[in-house]
């Protein structure tokens, strides 16, 4: 046999078992291609000058290297390890290193470049759904076409050489440091094995559980008004991150074999054959890759809570608008209000109307709240306040001496709490009044002009109101003391009204307003930062898969033996594949379900940040995340059923 026939007899083994890889690696290439060819192409134009895309998609395309870079370094390394004894047998037959060495990067020349021309050729055919991806869930106005970007080829190929050249200086250190005897060794010390469960991994177990339990809690109480300054703030999240982070390393390192080895003690040592095959073996094996396994959930998790916050922004953006526009337009001058209801008119474009006066009024916000935010500003004991009419608001009845707030965002409400009930004072430029606080409703009766984005409304009973109206002080007062709520009857003709809103020149910012603009204007910022956290977070769900899928490639044939005597003492298939489906769920189980915790209460501790809605956004990432990640698992199982089918 020749040389040339044994790169072929090589390049032919390595696609059966290196599939997965050769997929991953055209997947990468293909998904950077079609990144990069955004950049260049002409119909995002819209999306860049619109909301500054160019910036984050060049920005995403270097973490996308980031990422695809890690991931093929690491498992280049975990193939080289894979082959040290085939390496070993080159030099025993009398092969130099390098030549040795010559016929490696000869196979993987033909493997890498063959996948990256097809990972090319898949992207550029994907590179139009991708435009159209992007162009939906931002609502832009565009047409996308095929363009093969000759910018974004030499790119692409660039990073991919850099990538190779790094894989081959890599391959060459290894084979010249290792001897022939340390190659056939290199797979047997690749794992470490411990027998017996110490009092220090003990402890290590219980450590990690206590960081991650206390980083949880603190993310809990964030923004619950316990952390009053911004040095506590901010000491607060270092916490969180450090604690979390070294919680789930020592939590891999300890804790996992330390509940597992509390199960094997409660059975005394009588295992069935399914707790032989997962529990026995994953006690050890993950304490052995604590640090891939915390890389890869911390990623995990970081994927997951920034797709969550993403679409929360996205999924509230209608919500969000009509907390800041109750009606469909927003207008706060008679004049302005004329002009659009002309022009509504002229075009049949039947409308209601809806008047509120509204008043600013001093309202002693520091007995309403027991947070310190308010104590440490001084300003804040009397923030001028809106105020309305009992009679604007449907289902509202207060006394004179009665007050109810509505329209508080959530962000504000997060940050300084109101109380339920209580007794404040509201004061006009001659009078102070006291007040029974009666509560807060959800409701945002007026636009986001006259309560700066969040700020509460207070109603009150109308004697009241029009005795304010009279003592009103005019240097706290708004430009308009009246909003105007303009709703089109039928809403297929709201995107035409919309045009004719624009036309007539009257979106100016926060005196009139749009609902439809305000939901147009988040989808599109939103809808960029969903689309390109989606693609990184995409991106590392395979990658990340593929190592821990290539992991258990290496334990499957490691554990190889140990089916063939299993199989011997009269096991069947069918029992040892149950025993590995058990072991795959706690593999991949594992890190998914800490990953998932660590995401829940990120995103439980700022989903307000983003948006109004929370459960229904974070669900649907959630599963579709699991779904996806779930795939790796099985495709485990399938490759473990072949290896004991050779078993015996």
């Amino acid at each position: 046999m020749n040389v040339n026939q044994l790169i072929i007899r090589n390049l032919k083994k390595n696609l059966k078992n290196y599939f997965l890889y050769v997929f991953a690696l055209i997947f990468s290439v293909g998904l950077y291609f079609a990144f990069v060819t955004l950049q260049y192409d002409s119909s995002m134009d819209s999306v860049k000058g619109t909301i500054k895309g160019g910036a984050a998609i060049r920005a995403a395309s270097i973490l996308l290297v980031v990422i695809v870079s890690v991931f093929l370094l690491y498992a280049n390394t975990l193939f080289i390890k894979r082959r040290s004894k085939e390496i070993g047998l080159f030099q025993l037959i009398g092969m130099t290193k390098n030549k040795i060495f010559r016929i490696l990067t000869l196979e993987n020349f033909i493997l890498y470049f063959g996948s990256m021309i097809a990972g090319i050729l898949i992207g550029f055919s994907f590179s139009k759904l991708i435009i159209m991806i992007l162009f939906k869930v931002t609502g832009v106005k565009a047409i996308a076409t095929l363009h093969f970007s000759t910018h974004a080829f030499f790119q692409t190929v660039l990073v991919f050489c850099g990538i190779y050249i790094l894989i081959m200086i890599m391959n060459f250190i290894f084979i010249k440091r290792q001897s022939i005897l340390s190659l056939f060794r290199v797979r047997s010390s690749t794992e470490t094995k411990v027998k017996k469960m110490s009092i220090w991994g003990i402890i290590i177990g219980v450590i990690g559980i206590l960081l991650v339990a206390a980083g949880y809690y603190i993310s809990s109480k964030l923004f619950s008004g316990d952390y009053t300054t911004m040095p506590e703030l901010y000491g607060a999240m270092i916490f969180i991150l450090g604690s979390v982070i070294i919680g789930t390393y020592l939590f891999y390192k300890g804790s996992v074999s330390f509940i597992f080895n509390m199960i094997r003690k409660q059975k005394k040592g009588y295992l069935n054959i399914n707790e032989v095959l997962s529990l026995s073996s994953i006690m050890f094996k993950m304490k052995s890759n604590a640090l891939l396994l915390t890389i890869i959930t911390t990623v995990s998790a970081l994927a997951i809570g920034l797709l969550s916050l993403s679409y929360i922004g996205y999924y509230s953006a209608e919500k969000t608008a009509k907390n800041q526009v109750p009606t469909d337009f927003s207008l706060t001058d008679e004049k302005s209000f004329d002009r659009f209801t002309d022009a509504l008119e002229k075009n049949q474009i039947p409308y209601s109307q809806k008047r509120i006066d509204v008043i600013q009024v001093l309202l002693d916000v520091d007995k309403l709240t027991d947070s310190d935010f308010a104590a440490l500003n001084a300003s804040m004991d009397a923030m001028p306040t809106s105020a309305i009419s009992e009679k604007s608001v449907k289902g509202v009845n207060v006394a004179k001496d009665e007050l109810v707030l509505t329209g508080y965002s959530d962000l504000l409400g997060k940050v300084m709490p109101l109380v339920e009930s209580g007794k404040t004072e509201l004061k006009s430029k001659t009078s102070t009044y006291k007040l029974d606080y009666l509560g807060l409703r959800d409701e945002y009766p007026i636009s986001r002009f006259y309560t700066g984005g969040g700020s509460p409304v207070a109603i009150l009973d109308d004697s009241l109101f029009q005795q304010l109206k009279k003592e009103m002080d005019p240097s706290i007062q708004k430009k308009s003391n009246t909003y105007i709520g303009v709703t089109i009857d039928n809403p297929d003709q709201l995107v035409k009204a919309n045009k004719i809103f624009h036309k007539l020149g009257l979106d100016v910012a926060w005196m009139n307003d749009s609902q439809l603009d305000i939901k147009d204007e988040q989808k599109r910022n939103i809808g960029l930062i969903m689309f390109i956290v989606g693609f990184l977070g995409l991106t590392f769900l395979i990658t990340s898969g593929c190592i821990l899928y290539f992991k258990q490639m290496d334990e499957s044939e490691e554990e190889k033996p140990n089916y063939t005597i299993l199989r011997k003492l009269g096991f069947t298939q069918s029992d040892l594949i149950k025993g590995i489906r058990s072991k795959q769920l706690f593999n991949f189980g594992i890190p998914l379900i800490i990953g998932l915790l660590h995401s829940y209460f990120a995103v439980q501790s700022g989903w307000f940040l983003f948006g109004a809605e929370v459960w229904t956004p974070m669900i649907i990432v959630m599963v579709l995340y699991t779904a996806l990640y779930s795939i790796f698992g099985m495709l485990s199982v399938v490759y473990y059923k072949k290896v004991i089918k050779e078993a015996l």
